[in-house]
């Protein structure tokens, strides 16, 4: 749980300091025109320290902790100290291949910006959705469980209507394609998962 302690905290705590330094902010943040004209790499994975303001940080990180302790877990007890190094190489592969697309789109569009967490973060909801399907989250107040893989289909339906409005910096395209990160990299690293969520979907609803 340390690890995810760690990227919580330094998240918060960057995003905390970019709020009120703006030259930080632009500075960091995910945009496609610097990256390809300006060769500002960095950009690629810093835009995910950032956040538009409190509500999409507490979001975010709310999220991670609810679903990351699961993905630990699971990646501690089949790879043992192995799994704090997948897990990390798991977070900062859902930040760098969830905006590949949009930079692909968007690098000669010097308006185009983006920030938040939401592909990394997205990684490990799937991830912890394909080996504990059948797990439930509670939502801020709300006393009733929803089922993880509900959640998950409720929070792409949420994405894609973000992005489709578009009227924000946030990068909500970020979190499909970070959820195909999460499912694929699971596989990736133990094939078994396939198969064994399938069997647990089929015994759930059986």
């Amino acid at each position: 749980m340390l690890v995810l302690y760690i990227i919580i905290g330094i998240t918060v705590l960057i995003s905390i300091l970019a709020f009120n330094r703006r030259d930080i902010f632009d500075k960091l943040r995910f945009s496609p025109y610097s990256i390809y004209h300006f060769k500002e790499g960095w950009r690629f994975f810093t835009y995910a320290l950032l956040h538009a303001d409190w509500v999409h940080l507490f979001i975010n990180m709310f999220v991670l902790y609810s679903f990351g302790d699961v993905v630990i877990a699971y990646l501690g007890y089949f790879f043992g100290i192995k799994g704090v190094f997948y897990f990390i190489l798991l977070y900062v592969g859902g930040i760098l291949f969830s905006v590949l697309v949009d930079f692909g789109r968007q690098k000669e569009n010097a308006y185009y910006t983006a920030v938040g967490a939401s592909g990394a973060v997205s990684a490990i909801v799937f991830a912890s959705i394909m080996v504990y399907p059948t797990g439930s989250v509670y939502l801020f107040l709300i006393p009733i469980p929803i089922p993880s893989a509900i959640f998950g289909i409720l929070y792409l339906v949420y994405s894609a209507y973000m992005a489709k409005r578009g009227r924000d910096n946030i990068g909500h395209n970020a979190h499909f394609w970070g959820a195909i990160v999460g499912i694929v990299f699971m596989i990736a690293i133990r094939p078994e998962v396939a198969v064994e969520f399938i069997q647990k979907i089929a015994s759930y609803l059986s």
